[in-house]
């Protein structure tokens, strides 16, 4: 097994990634010849005003509608400067944008900014062309910078694969490549994750050539090996390196396991996978553990192991990839997804204190086609209120003939219609699946269906029927605003 290894504030995030600036001083911006009409300056002079009196979404949106009127790249940045500080990361993202764009091609700051921005509001697919733009206006030492700060954000990605594929595409357009051998090594594991298996294993053993004793390259070239079931005596000595030069390590110890596992000794492989297990729990050597215990006739204990596995993260690509192999009926099927879901609603929130508790109910429909969902919300005597159209990376909000479009179906229900409803990904959760892409924890009842999840926050309690169609589900939060309970009941579920 291979590893690699914004609940803080945007601002603290930016700082710690190296890509922290100073505030414009709010009167010095006013000197640039663009500004010297007596109305450019008030406007100016306004909105400072204004965010004195805390009334920062007015001053964010002087600032940015000044910038795009006078082409000034600077007040684009003090708009983008308020919204950090009151932590809109959308409307901040917003500005930087903007300021990029006004600032010109050869300034690079609008751009370290703005790939950072983008980081943090997990669009890693969309930070690779400003990246590799501003890559290519660097000296090498301040390209290895760039992408030593982009490395540290990986580990706050949402969605890893995601992350690391956006990392390959930007490394890639680099030559020559890094020097640095922990960013050479993030660059093997995010070729392997964009399915350069060939990339992976060339710089990996580079890394090698120069280092032999680099445990977790003897380690990640091994498993890769066994796992492909390829050159087992190489990848067996690999492993076995790594292991010698660190025996304590879990991770490690599940690689040997899993090539002993692949060089047809089940006995030791399984020894030393419930070994490594029991150092470190995770899902991908319970996914191992189990496959064992499958090829060795033992499905009851495989099938416990792969519980556990589910409770520690659903998401898992190895254990979902062994599910679908192995138990495809716990997996999710590959076709293009289609389904309708009637019911009821009611939402009640017991606020911090006793004047915060909120409440409503109405009914819903929500419709699946392939990664569109639309979902209606009623009122109780069966009034429209609003209907959501959510699709990857967008949502549309339609309410009395007005549409508004955000990033975040969750985020614009809460700001639009004031109700705290799980919509992104709400089709994936009444399937009893996990949402792709963030860490999810799946508990099975004795008949094998879904009886929990844990996810972004929410636990979801599961109630079948003896058709064994969904009844009822229950979601419960902890927030800011207080504890959040929604129950759902179905009259007419996945027709």
């Amino acid at each position: 097994m291979t590893t690699f290894s914004l609940k803080p504030s945007i601002g603290a995030l930016l700082l710690a990634s190296g890509l922290g600036f100073g505030l414009i001083p709010s009167l010095a911006i006013a000197k640039n010849s663009s500004l010297d009409s007596g109305q450019a300056v008030f406007e100016v002079l306004a909105s400072e005003i204004a965010l004195q009196r805390g009334e920062a979404g007015l001053a964010y949106t002087t600032y940015l509608e000044l910038a795009r009127q006078l082409d000034d790249p600077r007040l684009a940045q003090r708009a983008m400067e308020i919204a950090i500080t009151a932590g809109a990361p959308d409307l901040a993202l917003q500005a930087a944008q903007t300021w990029d764009n006004l600032a010109g091609p050869k300034q690079t700051r609008p751009k370290e900014v703005l790939v950072t921005l983008l980081v943090l509001n997990q669009r890693w697919s969309e930070a690779v062309k400003p990246a590799i733009s501003l890559l290519n206006q660097q000296t090498p030492s301040q390209q290895q910078n760039t992408l030593l700060q982009i490395q540290s954000l990986l580990a706050k990605a949402a969605n890893e694969s995601e992350a690391l594929r956006a990392f390959y595409e930007i490394v890639s357009t680099l030559k020559p490549e890094p020097k640095d051998p922990g960013l050479l090594y993030t660059y093997a594991m995010s070729a392997e994750k964009s399915g350069r298996i060939d990339v992976m294993e060339k710089t990996l053993r580079e890394i090698l050539r120069k280092n032999p004793n680099d445990v977790n390259s003897l380690n990640a070239l091994g498993y890769s090996l066994a796992d492909r079931n390829q050159k087992l005596p190489e990848a067996f000595r690999l492993i076995s390196k790594a292991h010698q030069l660190s025996p304590k390590d879990g991770f490690i110890l599940d690689s040997l396991g899993w090539v002993n596992f692949r060089m047809g000794k089940n006995a030791l492989a399984l020894e030393q996978l419930q070994q490594a297990f029991s150092m470190k729990p995770e899902a991908d050597i319970a996914a191992h553990i189990g496959e064992v215990l499958w090829v060795m006739n033992r499905p009851i204990e495989a099938e416990d192991i792969w519980r556990k596995g589910q409770q520690l993260d659903a998401n898992n690509p190895t254990l979902k990839e062994t599910l679908k192999r192995l138990k495809p009926d716990w997996s999710v099927a590959d076709t293009t997804l289609k389904g309708s879901w009637d019911g009821r609603f009611a939402v009640k929130v017991i606020g911090l204190t006793e004047g915060k508790n909120q409440g409503g109910s109405g009914g819903f429909t929500l419709t699946q086609d392939a990664l569109t969902d639309v979902l209606e919300i009623r009122n109780p005597v069966g009034g429209s209120i609003a209907k959501i159209t959510i699709k990857p990376g967008e949502a549309i909000l339609e309410r009395d003939g007005q549409l508004t479009t955000a990033i975040d179906a969750d985020t614009l229900i809460q700001n639009t219609l004031g109700l705290p409803l799980p919509a992104r990904g709400l089709s994936d959760w009444l399937r009893g699946q996990t949402r792709p892409g963030s860490n999810a924890s799946v508990e099975r009842n004795p008949k094998g269906q879904v009886s929990k999840i844990t996810q972004d926050g929410w636990t979801l309690n599961y109630f079948w029927n003896n058709a064994q169609r969904l009844e009822k589900l229950t979601m419960t939060r902890s927030s800011n605003i207080g504890s959040i309970d929604i129950r759902l009941v179905f009259d007419t579920p996945n027709e």
